[in-house]
């Protein structure tokens, strides 16, 4: 019975940070209560608020969560693709892959609110830029050190411009509807590193 119990209050716990997520990414931080969760799952707040004393509680649960997906694909493109064009490649397609269904990067959102953020939930949104770029920049190294990449200055620097780069390809694409523009933007982006011919790659991990 307490092991029945215990899966439940897992699967509500899930649920809860399965429709936050949703609504960060569509509507922003601010843009939505408890209330809204509870109504959504058809719970109390009461309820939400055992899972998770509070909004700052929910929001942190939220990055860890998400920070911890992306590190998982991140640990995909890295077991399947050799080749550091190709990671960048499959890297864009992270983005690409949220885009298409419509939400933002939770974290992207999270920083346009990052003044009315909690301090928890600021370092947190910090840490997962800083784990993105070194990701990048890492690639960025490999390639520049086998010949297949060419960009100037340090590859932290490049990196930042990458992650940068694709979060505003993602904002600018969002109110036109059009996933083709975040692509020729992501496209271009990555096209300027290129140092010899892309090949083709194998569809890239997902966060779904």
């Amino acid at each position: 019975m307490a092991r029945g119990r215990q899966r439940g209050e897992a699967d509500t716990a899930s649920e809860i940070l399965d429709v936050a997520e949703r609504l960060v990414q569509v509507r922003g931080f601010n843009g939505f209560s408890y209330g809204d969760v509870a109504s959504e799952l058809e719970i109390t707040t009461a309820a939400l608020h055992y899972h998770f004393a509070g909004k700052a509680e929910l929001g942190e649960a939220l990055i860890e969560r998400y920070g911890a997906r992306f590190a998982d694909a991140l640990g995909e493109i890295d077991q399947h693709d050799a080749d550091p064009a190709q990671k960048l490649e499959a890297y864009a397609d992270l983005y690409l892959d949220v885009l298409r269904d419509h939400r933002m990067c939770l974290c992207g959102m999270l920083a346009a609110d990052y003044d009315t953020l909690p301090k928890p939930m600021r370092n947190a949104v910090v840490r997962f830029f800083d784990d993105n770029e070194a990701w990048v920049g890492g690639v960025l190294e490999h390639g520049r050190a086998e010949g297949t990449l060419q960009f100037t200055g340090s590859a932290s620097d490049a990196a930042q411009m990458i992650v940068s780069g694709l979060e505003g390809a993602m904002l600018v694409a969002r109110p036109y509807g059009d996933t083709d523009r975040f692509q020729a933007a992501a496209s271009r982006l990555l096209a300027g590193l290129t140092h010899t011919p892309r090949r083709r790659r194998r569809k890239p991990a997902s966060l779904a």
